[in-house]
């Protein structure tokens, strides 16, 4: 499905240049970020942006070896990059321990290069640690979570490098077009199963749910 609107959006179909605003991960002294993939950007950002405590969620690109790449280069599966979310958070406020659980429970982490109908190495589950207590964080998280799921967790965990914001029409996506037919059949669904759950709050938490 979302491979589709892909192709539209490089086609000039589907046109949402006006529905968002530029967001910039805030990178403060007293946040930290962290960076995570787990299929479709859309869907990661606007769970993470329910969670209190944490100040901004950026959809971009990150893991790969293309130059500040288009959301349609991307979809190709040529640049080696996935679709991630980078979150500013405040550690006094959310753990990234918690940040961690919550990104196990978001999406399939046993599905490989897929989430869903979206397929290719671009929707890959992937952890990139900013620092070595991240990466022993999300080892030990890795492992503590694998006892919830009947197959392995097939998510890489490797150093953050470079982020590459993806284009305005894509942050806060889902909050700008929540009768997108993407948005009500899968993103949706999600957050109402998350926030029964009480993992996440009805509403964005933060500066980027717009």
């Amino acid at each position: 499905m979302k491979r589709t609107i892909c192709f539209l959006l490089a086609a000039g179909a589907l046109d949402l240049s006006a529905l968002a605003q530029p967001t910039n991960a805030m990178n403060t002294n007293i946040f930290e970020s962290a960076t995570f993939g787990g299929g479709c950007f859309w869907c990661m950002e606007a769970v993470f942006e329910r969670l209190p405590g944490v100040k901004s969620v950026t959809s971009g690109f990150a893991g790969g070896h293309t130059a500040n790449p288009t959301y349609e280069q991307v979809c190709t599966g040529t640049t080696g990059h996935a679709e991630v979310t980078q979150i500013a958070f405040d550690p006094s406020k959310i753990s990234y321990e918690k940040l961690l659980d919550v990104f196990w429970q978001a999406h399939d982490p046993t599905t490989l290069n897929r989430q869903g109908a979206d397929e290719g190495t671009q929707y890959r589950s992937i952890i990139l640690y900013h620092s070595e207590a991240q990466k022993l964080a999300a080892e030990k998280s890795k492992a503590g979570a694998q006892k919830n799921f009947k197959h392995p967790i097939v998510t890489e965990i490797v150093p953050f490098t470079e982020f590459f914001p993806a284009e305005n029409h894509h942050q806060g996506f889902y909050d700008n077009n929540t009768n997108y037919g993407y948005c009500r059949v899968v993103i949706a669904p999600k957050l109402e199963k998350l926030e029964k759950a009480k993992i996440i709050q009805s509403q964005p938490q933060n500066e980027t749910g717009h």
